[in-house]
Order: C-alpha cells, then sequence, then structure tokens
C-alpha cells in the first residue's frame, strides 16, 4: 500500500510541476493545443495543462545578426564581393506571426538582401560604392522593413562591413593611386625648386641692388674727394688752372695705386711703361677740353634759343599794337 501511495504522490507533484512554465526574459514560447496554436508565453510564470498544451518552439526575443555575403558587378563592370550585416529582432506583439508565417525566416531575409544589393549596386562606379555604401544600407533597410514588418520581424539596422574587389582590381586601384601621389609628389617638389630660385634671383637681385648702390656711394665719395682737392688747391695755388690742379691729384692717385698692388702678396702683371702716365694725362686733357667745348655750345644753344624766343615775343607784341590800331 505504502508504495502505491508514494507513485501517486510522485505522479501528482510531476502533473503539478509539468504545469509550471518559467520564461526567461526576452524570450517567448508558443504553446500549441492539439497541434492547433493556442498562445504566447511571456517571460515569467505561466501555467498550462498537462498532456493538452504543448510548448512547440522558443522564440528569441534579442536582436540578433545576420551576416550576408553577396558577389556582383558595379555599373564599370568589376566584380565585387559585399558583406551585409542585418540586426533583425521578433517583435513581441507578433510572436506567431513571426513563428507561423515563415518556414525559414533568415533566409528569407537573405533573399530580399540580394535582391537589393544586386538592384543598387549595378547603378553605382566601383568608387561611388565605397562612397555610397550607406545609401546601399539604407535601401536594403527600406525593403526589408517594408517586407518584413508583417512577418513579425523588426530590421533595427543594416550595415555595409566589408567591400571586397578582385585582387587585380585593388592591385590596379593601388598603382593608380601610387602613381597619383607620385605626380603629386613631383609637383610639390619642382614647386619647391621654383620657390628656392625665385628666392635665389630676389636675393642676388638685392645683392646686385646693394653692390651697385656701394658703388655708386663709393665713386660719388671720389668725386667729391676730388672736387675738394681742386678746391684747396685753388685757394691755395691762385696761378694754377684747375686742370692742372685735376691732372696733379689723378697722378698722385695712379702712384698710390701702383704702390698698393705692389704691397700685396700675389703676383700680379700689369702693363706698365713710362708713357703710359703721359697718355693717360693727355686723355684726361682731351676729355676736359670736350668737356669745356660741350659746356660752351650749350650755353651758346640757350642763348640762341631766348633770343628767338625775345624776337617772337616782340613781333607779337607789335601784332597786338596794329590789331589794336585797326580796331579803334
Amino acid at each position: 500500500m505504502f508504495p502505491i501511495i508514494i507513485g501517486a504522490i510522485a505522479a501528482v507533484a510531476f502533473l503539478f510541476f509539468s504545469t509550471i512554465k518559467l520564461v526567461k526574459e526576452r524570450t517567448a514560447l508558443a504553446v500549441e493545443r492539439f497541434g492547433k496554436f493556442n498562445r504566447i508565453l511571456h517571460p515569467g510564470l505561466n501555467f498550462t495543462i498537462p498532456f493538452l498544451d504543448k510548448v512547440s518552439k522558443r522564440i528569441n526575443l534579442k536582436i540578433q545578426q545576420m551576416n550576408v555575403h553577396i558577389e556582383t558587378k558595379t555599373k564599370d563592370n568589376v566584380f565585387i564581393k559585399l558583406q551585409a550585416s542585418v540586426h533583425v529582432q521578433v517583435m513581441p506583439n507578433k510572436v506567431r506571426e513571426a513563428y507561423y508565417e515563415l518556414d525559414d525566416p533568415y533566409a528569407q531575409i537573405s533573399s530580399y538582401i540580394f535582391d537589393v544589393v544586386r538592384a543598387e549596386v549595378p547603378k553605382l562606379d566601383l568608387d561611388d560604392v565605397f562612397v555610397r555604401k550607406d545609401d546601399i544600407a539604407n535601401a536594403v533597410k527600406a525593403e526589408l522593413a517594408e517586407n518584413m514588418e508583417k512577418y513579425g520581424y523588426r530590421i533595427i539596422q543594416t550595415l555595409i562591413t566589408d567591400i571586397d574587389p578582385d585582387a587585380l582590381v585593388k592591385e590596379s586601384m593601388n598603382r593608380i593611386n601610387a602613381a597619383r601621389r607620385n605626380k603629386e609628389a613631383l609637383s610639390e617638389d619642382a614647386e619647391g625648386r621654383k620657390i628656392a630660385k625665385i628666392k635665389d634671383a630676389e636675393a642676388e637681385k638685392e645683392s646686385k641692388r646693394l653692390q651697385g648702390e656701394g658703388v655708386a656711394n663709393q665713386r660719388l665719395a671720389i668725386v667729391k674727394g676730388f672736387a675738394d682737392s681742386v678746391e684747396d688747391f685753388s685757394n691755395t695755388l691762385k696761378d694754377v688752372s684747375p686742370i692742372e690742379i685735376m691732372q696733379f691729384v689723378l697722378l698722385t692717385q695712379h702712384y698710390d695705386t701702383i704702390r698698393d698692388i705692389g704691397e700685396k702678396n700675389s703676383s700680379i702683371l700689369v702693363p706698365y711703361s713710362p708713357g703710359t702716365l703721359k697718355s693717360l694725362q693727355e686723355q684726361i686733357m682731351e676729355g676736359s677740353f670736350m668737356s669745356d667745348e660741350m659746356r660752351q655750345l650749350k650755353t651758346e644753344s640757350r642763348e640762341q634759343k631766348k633770343e628767338v624766343k625775345s624776337f617772337k615775343e616782340k613781333e607779337k607784341q607789335i601784332l597786338d599794337i596794329d590789331q589794336n590800331i585797326d580796331d579803334i
């Protein structure tokens, strides 16, 4: 008798505990009764009828990620491989549709992704695919959201996580980019050399200008020194002409130059003869005479112009007087 009681208690306990269903958070259970959908058990403590109710499917309500690999070609006929990642979630209020409407939901979602990507990518060149990958992902999300929501699947986000062209295409793209970079480097290098040459030319120009100003100031100082020497000689020696004084100063400068050359350590060959100084004096005298003659000619020309102008003014005055007489 005692074993029968123990067996009965065990059977009752089994039936009692079999009616209790604990459902975890972010999980739902689909319950069928005699093979027909009965209800959805949500997270928490739930009860079922033993032998009548059956849990047919445990459904995950968490956000899940699907990775789909697609091969297609671009507008410029380049074959590429893309990886699309879709974040999808079963809607808590449409668990029945998500379980009973679709036989293989993830395969059907993949089919929609294939269809959209292979419709969008052939519209773009290879470079545009990299730039506009977000547009492709948004097109996939819009298509999936429109078609899968009625089956109980919410599309959270879609991403194009990888774009992989053919190896030969990638090598060609790398060569093109390398050639472009080399071109830019050569251009920058040439521009740098150009700027350096311009700066060198400007520096040389400034150097020449300063050198010219220095030579001009030096010559001005020499001429001023000569003028001062001539003036001092003229004040001291009344009977000596300026030309003779100039000859004496130049002669002194000539011998000073010869002395400076001889004091240098290096050997310098200077053609020199006693007639050189005489020839120099004659050239100076001829230059002085020519300068005096030109100065005199200019003075005479100015006086002639003044006389002509004076004659024309007198003639004009006479004409004005005759005109006034006629008017009277």
